[in-house]
């Protein structure tokens, strides 16, 4: 199938089901925007800023996953209704360029960064022709929630840092690093093969895929993303202009195993739902928790309940969306890969409810409203 036929299809498709889905979310149907064309926002993350919510995501084609376009952006107020607000980061045609046309650039995430003025987007990046091995992080800034975004580089995060908990033996052993590097050694465990992949990039900044971004209460931005190929989470700090690393980081789910971090904080405490790697094939989501954001995390399982919940609803984690206005109010964000035909990936949006205990529970709901699942807070900010 052609791009273009492609497009045509997932047009007329969308056009025709567009009245099913007005003011509800239907997960994993076509989503048309404000033109009648299905959403193509994949990865993504959601700003609200002034009123508006601002959906950022990886424009996909039909034929591949790789960056020929850029990252999207959609505004809406009810979270049902999108329009379509163009490229707001758009690929460069500059064959030196590491955003060129052809690179792999996934899971744009933004903040606004109130001091400055301005908009922040970090995403994971891969350079053209390099496969998945440069493992890096974008950086982009605005004016503009719309854009354009400014492109400002790429990194690997904190090189010759060490993380705010580390024992006295891999300190001892990074030291060593430069002059002895470790090589894998047969029946290592997970956490021994997050160790040594931790020794190995110390000193040229560490592999940082799967992101996320998150905004403390205080003002303090974070930047957490799957490391050590993949084996561990990094949560790093962000500096005031939230486009550097102070250099202050912790190395979470050692060994874990895990990507697709989702990071909220609801009562004082902090909730991360994560993926297992298994590619584009989904698999069970887990949850943690933690009183502060370095830790210690602590695992309460799969929080999807029902039909496919080990399989999360056939999607993968991508956000989780405080609601404006309501009541104890998250969206659970997934993406329902179609590595065979990208454009074509489906959203899974589900509310996130809470147990006695505080653990959230998400179950699959047909159709849903946002305006109406939650109660209203009051006028004066109180529940």
């Amino acid at each position: 199938m052609t791009h273009a036929v492609a497009l045509i299809l997932v047009t007329l498709v969308t056009i025709c089901t567009a009245s099913t889905n007005a003011q509800t979310i239907r997960s994993g149907e076509l989503w048309p925007d404000s033109d009648g064309i299905h959403i193509n926002a994949h990865g993504g993350g959601i700003l609200f800023h002034e009123g508006t919510y601002y959906w950022f995501g990886e424009h996909k084609s039909a034929d591949t996953s790789r960056a020929l376009v850029g990252i999207r952006v959609y505004t809406s107020t009810d979270l049902t209704s999108w329009t379509n607000a163009g490229v707001a980061l758009a690929v460069s045609d500059d064959p030196m360029s590491e955003i060129v046309s052809g690179c792999v650039i996934e899971r744009p995430k933004v903040l606004y960064n109130q001091a400055n003025d301005t908009f922040v987007m970090w995403f994971h990046l891969e350079i053209k022709g390099h496969g998945y091995n440069a493992a890096r992080s974008g950086v982009a800034v605005s004016d503009s929630p719309t854009g354009p975004f400014t492109y400002l580089g790429s990194v690997r995060p904190n090189p010759a840092r060490f993380p705010i908990t580390i024992s006295d033996d891999l300190r001892e052993r990074a030291f060593k690093a430069p002059r002895a590097p470790e090589t894998p050694t047969p029946g290592q465990t997970k956490p021994q093969i997050s160790d040594r992949l931790f020794i190995r990039d110390i000193y040229g900044g560490h592999m940082a895929r799967d992101m996320t971004l998150f905004l403390d209460d205080d003002g303090t931005a974070y930047h957490v993303f799957a490391s050590e190929d993949n084996f561990t989470l990094h949560i790093a700090e962000l500096d005031d202009t939230f486009t550097r690393h102070t250099g202050r980081y912790e190395r979470v789910l050692i060994g874990g195993h895990r990507e697709a971090p989702a990071l909220f904080k609801r009562e004082g405490r902090y909730h991360l739902i994560t993926s297992g790697c298994t590619g584009w094939a989904p698999n069970a989501a887990e949850h943690h928790v933690a009183d502060s954001i370095w830790g210690p995390w602590t695992s309460t399982g799969n929080p999807c309940t029902g039909d496919d919940a080990d399989l999360t609803f056939r999607s993968q984690s991508t956000f989780v969306l405080p609601v404006q206005g309501k009541r104890d109010a998250f969206v659970f964000m997934g993406d329902r890969w179609t590595p065979e035909t990208p454009i074509d990936g489906r959203y899974v949006w589900l509310p996130i409810a809470f147990d006695d205990a505080g653990t959230p529970t998400i179950e699959y709901l047909e159709e849903w409203n946002p305006g109406d699942h939650w109660a209203d807070i009051s006028p004066g900010g109180a529940p």
